[in-house]
């Protein structure tokens, strides 16, 4: 068996009631069925950080911890007009290094048709400017609010087909976290 590959899974922003959290928890959930996974969930309300800056403004230690131990990442991303949170922006401004040469996979979230496109779409040149490797493939989920239930589970009629996306994503981010991660070596 392969070693195991620690993937940080970036869910939702600092909105009280974001959908998306739901989405991100999911998606870490399917990579915690994995046995060459492991994951960390990553709620951007969870950390303290100065609203504006880059690391030399202030980190958040617990954070910088986490992205350290990271070998790939998984943003999950509302999109609020057009574009991501800035609870995700920041949470990227805040690490440079540790984001060096590792994959990240996107996926939007959004309650509308697009399913968070436009802002996977706008997060892809970030992510270059910090070194992450963006991954073609990217998962989508539109009308966020009819997918999950109040309690944040799936609904049955939409797991067979999201759980098969996500596998496929999870496998693409693994295939190319060990093959960065070879390279390092």
């Amino acid at each position: 068996m392969n070693e195991k590959i620690t993937i940080v899974v970036i869910g939702g922003s600092a909105r009280e009631d974001a959908e998306s959290v739901k989405a991100g928890k999911w998606v870490a959930e399917e990579g915690h069925k994995r046995e060459d996974v492991e994951v960390i969930l990553v709620n951007p309300r969870d950390f303290t950080l100065p609203l504006d800056g880059g690391p030399e403004h202030g980190r958040d230690a617990r954070y910088s911890e986490i992205t350290a131990k990271a070998d790939a990442f998984f943003i999950v991303t509302p999109e609020y007009n057009n574009s991501y949170p800035g609870s995700i922006k920041r949470l990227l401004d805040s690490e440079d290094e540790n984001y060096f040469h590792k994959p990240i996979m996107l996926a939007g979230v959004s309650s509308g048709q697009w399913g968070g496109v436009r802002a996977c779409i706008a997060l892809q040149p970030v992510c270059h400017s910090l070194g992450l490797m963006n991954i073609p493939k990217k998962l989508y989920f539109p009308k966020v609010q009819e997918i999950f239930d109040e309690q944040g589970g799936m609904k049955l009629e939409y797991v067979e087909n999201y759980q098969k996306n996500v596998q496929a994503a999870y496998d693409e981010l693994l295939w190319f976290a060990r093959a960065l991660k070879a390279a390092k070596r």
